[in-house]
């Protein structure tokens, strides 16, 4: 698994949609498999799961984002797993580490200086 953890800074659907945009238009195979929204005293959560086929691994990698707002912070889990064929180890993770890449320049962006550059 690979994971990238940060608190961030901006509009929080401006994130969410920016992110969004990153995973898909990174790969023509990824898709969004579910999503989830909740909103609760001012808190606010968004679970996105996307999926996409790893031609280096053969196989279909998942990634899942949950970005949270509460309290004026924000904050982003994004997790990419399933990039192993292997039965008991895993062997070869690049394919969840390209797959959370695709995410990590659009992330930063959002982690320095207050907003999407």
């Amino acid at each position: 698994m690979a994971k990238i953890e940060r608190e961030l800074y901006g509009d929080f659907d401006m994130i969410l949609n920016a992110v969004t945009n990153a995973v898909m238009g990174g790969s023509m195979s990824a898709s969004v498999e579910e999503t989830s929204d909740f909103y609760e005293n001012g808190a606010r959560c968004a679970v996105r799961v996307f999926e996409r086929y790893s031609y280096m691994g053969k196989n279909r990698l998942s990634m899942s984002v949950t970005l949270f707002q509460a309290n004026g912070r924000i904050f982003i889990s994004a997790a990419a797993t399933g990039g192993s064929q292997a039965l008991f180890m895993k062997i070869n993770t690049f394919g969840e580490r390209a797959f959370l890449d695709t995410v990590r320049d659009t992330i930063d962006a959002f982690s320095y200086g207050g907003g999407y550059r």
